[in-house]
């Protein structure tokens, strides 16, 4: 089954201006872009130089053989002839007005000779052309400009790492500057609680000497603390699009390197840009990351972490309280945090930035709903009391969620039931409507999904029945879900004892009709011990214990779990054990007695779910009226017509 837990899980991050910017200080000289190209120009010279002449040689002279040479001379065909002594070519003018090229031997024989002095006597001219000077010069420089091309590369290969290896330590903050579009209050919707907290921090980025005159001391450092998803790092660039100053933005992972002293050294580089904007407020993302406790960690501390960690500590304890520089952090974890961190003079206020109220989420669909067609007459506030304990970024996948069922329907605008759709895929995963079950077992998980909705429905304490579904979703082959009235932020025992018997009511279910029970009801138990164990160890809600609690584990990754004593001694665990086994087994037996006693609504409600597949929570109702009336003469079919006359569920 799924339903809401005593303690909503912490959703995502709200959506806001995407992170970007250019870095902060000037870049590393990258050189004239003509100098990268000037080695392959200077070849392409060369090669143009001994190619491009052949390419566009016009010459139209007829090629002849050597033979056919002599016999032209020996026939009075040619009148002059002119002959290369370098390589044998020989040229010349026919009679007919014609030009020929042929090659003959460098050295010619006698006979040839005189046959060419008889026939053509001056005519005849014999050369030794010189050598072109890239012909001769070209197979020695060739060579040695390769080599040195070669090195010129190298040397700038070496000069490109040598500029990072130097610019390691260098701060990787991204700088937002008043001159791009900033964002304010007005961009965070909801909140308002935490934006009036927050306030004298603008007010004191505005107008320094106001509290400089009273001698009043800003805080140094401003400790956003809440779960993840909540708007923290937005809420920061609201407070410097307010102020109207620079915002250098961070992640507690960008000072980590391999190198021991780089991130120290990039916390003196972040500083010290900050120094030079005068007032600016510095924001470090998941400063958990770096500002753990020192020591705490498995085989003692990390150097370079811890390093990091004391260079930050000395340079917020360097700050004045008029230099107009605020430290801002956001983290979900404060209690892994070291007390040097959050001792007075550097972060030494926390502000809480929960999870959205009801209000608060009407607003933040009313940002997110923009520019979509939605229907005539949907209500936001009916979807904002459908969605307790989501955050703005849960609620803008909600929103695009449902844009995508409309187009996948082919409709034009939004519906509420779209809404419906994308809040049960958000919440409980896709529909596997591809899953085939067997007979057998979709009668076993409708009777187990109706005894979880049975006993949400007739329970005083439990949170009213949204709707009930046998269709396979995500990792469950049926939902029973349940929505409450209001935000709850205190929970009585017996709320919390109701939902015990409500999560045993599938497994006890199976029981009473099949005699056996099966794997289906695993989540439930593991939920079920989970809230049974925190009932005694956390909650002070066992008699035997009494008003003693010892929290939840410490994290493994700490060490303080394993080096630390345990609080309270074995027979004391002894007495956990017991006390959550025995409020296990009453809810169990509680579970028991319900079902029994309505069993004719057990009957009614799975069988509707057999024929329909999925039915709202006011319809489970009505058969549990229906059967508590009529008393089992309603078991038979008149309860399937009963239970067919139903619309199908809507929001």
């Amino acid at each position: 089954m799924a339903q809401p837990p005593p303690s909503s899980p912490p959703p995502p991050e709200r959506g806001g201006p995407e992170r970007g910017g250019p870095e902060d200080g000037p870049r590393q000289p990258t050189g004239p872009h003509w100098t990268r190209w000037l080695a392959w120009v200077a070849l392409l010279i060369i090669l143009g130089t001994l190619i491009l002449p052949g390419l566009f040689n016009d010459d139209t002279s007829e090629t002849i053989t050597y033979s056919e040479f002599l016999d032209q001379v020996a026939g009075g065909g040619v009148v002059t002839v002119e002959i290369n002594n370098n390589n044998g070519d020989i040229t010349g003018e026919l009679a007919d007005g014609g030009t020929f090229r042929t090659t003959g031997p460098t050295e010619l024989p006698p006979g040839d000779y005189a046959l060419l002095r008889d026939q053509l006597g001056s005519g005849v001219e014999f050369t030794r052309p010189s050598s072109s000077i890239w012909g001769t010069l070209l197979p020695l420089l060739l060579p040695v400009g390769l080599l040195i091309l070669f090195f010129w590369w190298m040397q700038r290969r070496a000069q490109g790492q040598m500029g990072g290896i130097m610019s390691i330590g260098r701060s990787r903050a991204k700088t937002y500057s008043t001159e791009r579009p900033a964002t304010t209050f007005d961009d965070v919707a909801g909140y308002e609680g935490v934006k009036r907290e927050i306030t004298e921090v603008v007010d004191f980025l505005r107008e320094p000497e106001k509290f400089a005159r009273i001698g009043a001391r800003i805080p140094k450092g401003i400790l956003l603390v809440g779960p993840p998803g909540t708007g923290k790092t937005l809420i920061a660039r609201a407070v410097a699009g307010e102020a109207g100053v620079p915002f250098l933005s961070v992640t507690g992972s960008d000072f980590m390197e391999m190198f021991v002293g780089v991130g120290a050294s990039r916390v003196r580089d972040l500083f010290s840009s900050a120094r030079k904007m005068g007032r600016a407020i510095i924001f470090i993302d998941e400063i958990d990351s770096i500002g753990r406790k020192r020591g705490a960690g498995l085989g003692g501390g990390h150097d370079e972490r811890e390093q990091t960690l004391n260079q930050m500590l000395s340079e917020m304890d360097g700050f004045e309280a008029t230099e107009g520089i605020v430290m801002m952090a956001a983290t979900n974890r404060p209690d892994i945090l070291d007390p040097a961190l959050l001792r007075p003079g550097r972060f030494d206020r926390q502000v809480v930035v929960p999870l959205p109220e009801l209000e608060d989420r009407v607003q933040i669909l009313e940002v997110h709903v923009k520019g979509k067609r939605m229907d005539d007459g949907l209500d936001l506030t009916l979807i904002a009391r459908g969605t307790p304990g989501m955050s703005g970024a849960d609620l803008s996948n909600v929103v695009n969620e449902a844009a995508l069922a409309a187009v996948r329907a082919g409709e034009e605008t939004i519906a509420m039931a779209h809404f419906e759709q994308a809040r049960d895929r958000v919440l409980i995963g896709q529909k596997r409507e591809s899953l085939a079950l067997s007979e057998d077992e979709k009668t076993a998980v409708a009777y187990h999904e109706a005894g979880h909705a049975v006993c949400a429905a007739t329970l005083p304490n439990a949170d009213p029945l949204h709707k009930v579904t046998v269709i396979p979703s995500g990792m469950a082959l049926g939902v029973t879900m349940q929505l409450p009235e209001q935000e709850r932020h205190i929970y009585r025992q017996n709320y919390i004892e109701d939902s015990l018997v409500v999560r045993m009511g599938g497994r006890i279910a199976e029981e009473l009709v099949f005699g056996v029970i099966s794997t289906g009801a695993n989540d439930d138990l593991v939920g079920a011990t989970q809230l049974a164990r925190k009932m005694v160890r956390e909650w002070g809600m066992s008699d035997r214990l009494g008003p003693m609690a010892w929290g939840a584990h410490g994290e493994v990754f700490l060490g303080e779990e394993i080096v630390s004593a345990r609080e309270y001694s074995d027979e004391t665990a002894r007495l956990i054990d017991e006390e959550v086994e025995r409020i296990l087994r009453d809810q169990e037996q509680r579970c028991r007695v319900l079902l029994r006693e309505h069993r004719d609504a057990l009957d009614l409600v799975a069988r509707a779910l057999l024929e329909h597949e999925t039915i709202p929570g006011n319809e489970v109702q009505r058969l549990v009226d229906v059967a508590r009336t009529n008393g089992s003469a309603v078991a038979g079919g008149a309860a399937v017509a009963a239970a067919s006359g139903f619309d199908e569920p809507a929001i």
